[in-house]
């Protein structure tokens, strides 16, 4: 008897030219569907101009790796962005940018193994031959001083640094896609804080009504002023905090508005929305605090 090969249909045009814009783990996913995408993947360079590397594999991304990933750009890579890829060194970054001078948006936030000396290192590397890259992200490195900003201010693109400096807020920061960290205006995401003086992420208030935001009394880092988490407005200490199942601050518009543990009445912030715990006959959810209390 004979037995009939099942034909594969090819896959969508369109995909094609979304795998461009993948990031690391969901472009190496890809050359596992088909082959033909394998083939579009690894037999074309650019999928490979703009790296993008985030959870799951940012944990295991090490120097010899990322040098290897980065060597499919054949020295033409324009997008590094590397999300809490706490192995990555300062030698390891520098050999990368060493050899992809052409670089123009680097992104390094939560990076713990990279030092403010690397990072200046690295700009150098890239300022060489009138090149200056268009964005820095290096939030979450440590050790930063406000020396070290100047001269890191003084490496990035001086045209976009003299312009009016973008508004940064919070709660869009923390609720950032891995997309959103390539396309951004703002030329480095540290500042000085006005109110302690540390180089740390400076936000601003997005609440237009506001009184002190008219002088700029509410724009500070997230140790010197409370914001909600939801909609980053800045929380008064006059203002009576809600109670929430996460640790994430609420200002009492945003707390009404989201569901409610059925048994401690708080709500969880949409980041934590993950740690709702359903439970069979009930519409709502469960908190994990009270899930191991109850259950």
């Amino acid at each position: 008897m004979a037995v009939e090969k099942e034909e594969y249909s090819a896959p969508n045009e369109a995909l094609f030219f979304v795998l461009a814009y993948l990031p690391l783990f969901e472009l190496l996913s890809m050359t596992r569907v088909c082959k033909s995408l394998r083939e579009a993947i690894n037999n074309d360079i650019l999928p490979w101009l703009k790296l993008v590397v985030d959870r799951p594999i940012n944990c295991i991304l090490s120097d010899d790796i990322l040098m290897e990933v980065a060597s499919k750009a054949e020295a033409r890579l324009q997008v590094l962005v590397l999300i809490n890829c706490v192995k990555i060194t300062d030698d390891g970054l520098l050999r990368v940018i060493a050899q992809n001078p052409h670089i123009s948006k680097l992104h390094v936030p939560g990076c713990t193994s990279l030092s403010p000396r690397g990072v200046i290192k690295a700009l150098k590397l890239l300022s060489k031959n009138s090149h200056r890259i268009k964005s820095l992200k290096i939030s979450g490195i440590y050790g930063v001083r406000k020396e070290d900003l100047e001269t890191i201010q003084s490496l990035i693109n001086h045209n976009q640094t003299q312009h009016k400096r973008n508004n940064i807020f919070c709660h869009e920061y923390k609720k950032f896609s891995t997309l959103k960290h390539i396309d951004t205006n703002c030329p480095v995401d540290l500042d000085v804080c006005p109110k302690c003086n540390e180089v740390r992420m400076v936000f601003d208030c997005p609440n237009v009504g506001c009184k002190k935001r008219q002088g700029s009394q509410c724009r500070g880092c997230e140790y010197c002023v409370t914001r909600c988490v939801e909609c980053g407005i800045c929380i008064t200490e006059s203002e009576e905090l809600e109670e929430v199942s996460c640790s994430d601050t609420l200002c009492s518009d945003c707390w009404m508005k989201l569901p409610k543990c059925n048994f401690c009445n708080k709500p969880n912030c949409s980041q934590h929305a993950d740690q709702q715990l359903r439970v069979s006959g009930s519409t709502g959810f469960v908190c994990a605090a009270c899930h191991s209390k109850f259950y």
